[in-house]
Order: structure tokens, then sequence, then C-alpha cells
């Protein structure tokens, strides 16, 4: 479907991990353009690791180097790219450490874009973060960094949420790139009331859903059984729910996590506040691997990503799917003609 209304600036996709399946569904993703009616984007990354990539993959895609006012009109008839260098040379399949300076400065400058109005939102290919690390990246992943910059940029703490949204699922996990055991130790009732009002918030704003219904998974199984299988349930989740409900959030829940994620429970709610990553991230994947898109809720700009990794195994090979980045691109889009209207 087309945009309502067409963006007047693009968007900034970022190159991820150059050695990843970044630049191969980047650059499908720019050949089904018309195929999908995508928004303009403009890539932030090594022009010469896409043109490499489109001859591995027997791709002809036209590269040409452009800035956010010239990227909508070079758009129909090639690739705009933002040069930002790899920092090495770049193997389909070996990621290094050495890439992780471009890769990283690839984020910084599509979120300055945003900030500074010439991009209209941020789209974000798969990182490695273990390859982050080894430069010494300093975050749990995209999400904490996104935040961390937007704080630098407005002077103002920012609260990210990441949502998965899919055609059958949206979930959203409360705690996110943490270790399973510190899950009850994190999980506190003031994080759980103000990811549902970030939740509530933007589900309205950007996604027009005048009055979002908000299911919260328990954090035990059974949601606790009345307190038999942990207590967290009653004690942290339920007061929440209640306080929530009280400012006029349309929130229920605590319920058993196992008996949340079948049609007709999904009919009941527009998204699934879970309480820990996969709790959240197995339902949205299993229901809908190729067709949903990670959304940072909470951000004063619009981001979006596939919702995969980086899949270093495939990369170069012709076989990457660029469906989900189509997805992000697609719903990134919408969400800026939305705001826009």
């Amino acid at each position: 479907m087309p945009l309502d209304r067409p963006l007047d600036r693009p968007l900034a996709l970022t190159q991820g991990d150059p050695a990843g399946i970044g630049p191969d569904i980047t650059l499908a993703a720019w050949v089904s353009r018309e195929r999908h009616s995508l928004p303009p984007f403009l890539f932030l990354g090594d022009p010469a690791v896409l043109k490499s990539r489109a001859a591995l993959l027997g791709l002809d895609v036209p590269i040409r180097e452009a800035d956010t006012e010239r990227a909508i009109s070079v758009f129909q008839d090639a690739l705009p790219v933002l040069p930002i260098p790899a920092g090495a040379e770049v193997a389909a399949g070996e990621p290094h450490a050495a890439t992780a300076k471009g890769t990283i400065g690839a984020i910084e400058k599509a979120v300055s874009l945003c900030f500074e109005g010439k991009a209209a939102g941020t789209v974000t290919n798969p990182i490695a973060k273990s390859i982050l690390y080894q430069a010494g990246f300093g975050f749990p992943g995209h999400t904490e960094f996104l935040a961390d910059l937007a704080e630098k940029a407005t002077g103002k703490k920012t609260m990210p949420v990441m949502m998965l949204a899919g055609p059958k699922l949206r979930a959203i996990p409360v705690t996110i790139h943490i270790p399973i055991k510190d899950v009850p130790t994190v999980l506190t009732q003031t994080l759980i009331e103000e990811t549902c009002r970030i939740a509530d918030h933007d589900l309205r704003t950007r996604f027009g859903i005048a009055q979002p219904r908000l299911a919260v998974a328990g954090l035990n199984p059974h949601a606790g059984e009345d307190g038999a299988i942990g207590r967290e349930d009653q004690e942290v989740i339920h007061p929440a729910v209640f306080k929530l409900r009280a400012e006029g959030i349309h929130v229920f829940g605590p319920l058993p996590a196992d008996t949340m994620f079948h049609d007709e429970a999904r009919a009941r709610y527009d998204v699934a506040i879970c309480m820990y990553h996969d709790q959240a991230l197995i339902p949205a994947k299993a229901l809908g691997f190729d067709t949903s898109v990670n959304v940072t809720l909470g951000l004063p700009f619009i981001r979006t990503s596939p919702d995969h990794g980086t899949a270093f195994g495939i990369a170069g090979q012709g076989i990457a799917r660029e469906t989900s980045l189509v997805e992000a691109l697609k719903l990134a889009g919408d969400l800026v003609s939305k705001a826009s209207a």
C-alpha cells in the first residue's frame, strides 16, 4: 500500500555489521522498491561494500553517493548512499572488530540527521554486539544506545521500549537484554508502569489506536497460581496493573503467559506486555519471523529495524530474505506519514 502522504525527507538506513546480511537485504529491498511501494531511504555506510556485495550476489544495482537533500530524487534510479567508511576490507560472513567504528558511526549519523530534521526516521540493519564490544561499545544493544544518543541530543532522560510488531502480534518485553536470573530483581512495579504508559502513549499517537488494550503477562507459570508459584505476580505486577487502570489506561492482567498467544486470546488486546525478553520475542517470531518489525517506542524520533540478526552464515549467498527489512521500512514510512497528517 502506498503511503497516505509521500515523505519529504528520506529514511536513514544504517549499514549494520557490513559482514552480515545488512548489505544483502538492503540491495534486495531497493530492487523491490516499486513492488512494495517503499518510502525513499538513504543508506549510511560504505558504498564499496554495497558494490562488492552486489557483484557477489549478481545484482545490477547502481550505487550513487548522495546526501539527504538529493536522496529522494536519486532513489528511483539508484541506491543513494551517504558514505561512511567500513574501516577495513569487508568479506561477507567474516566479521572484524575494525569495522565497529563505522557501524557505530552510521547509527550516530542517522540519529543526528533525525534531530536535524533532515531524515524522517531511522531504520537500523542488524549489528553484532560481540564485535562492537571488542571496540569498547558500552551498551547491551541498539535500543539502549539509541536512548543514550537521544538523551545527549535533548538533555532529557529517555526510556526506550522495545516492541516487536507483526501482522498477528505486538509484544513488548519489560526487561530486555539481561540474564534470566536477574529478571525478578530488575522487574519493579515502577518499570512495568512506565513501560505501559509509553506503550499506551505511542500506540495512540503514532499507531492511531484510540484506546489501546494492553494485556500484561505474569512472570511465573500460571501467573503465580495465587502465590503458590512465586509472589511477584501478586506483589509487583498486579499493583502496577491496578494503578494503571486507575489512570484510565485499558490494561488487564497478570495473565498466564502460556494461554496469551493463541488466536482467540490475541483478538482481545492490541499489545502483549511481557516480563522478559524471550517471553515476548518467542511468540512474536513464531507468529511472524519474516514479517515482524522491531520498533523502539519512547524515543523522540521514529526507529524501526528487522527482527533478526546479522546471519553471518548466509551473508553473500543470495538466500537472505529481505522481508523483515521491507516491513521495517514500510512501517517507518507509515509512522512518519501518520505523524505528518
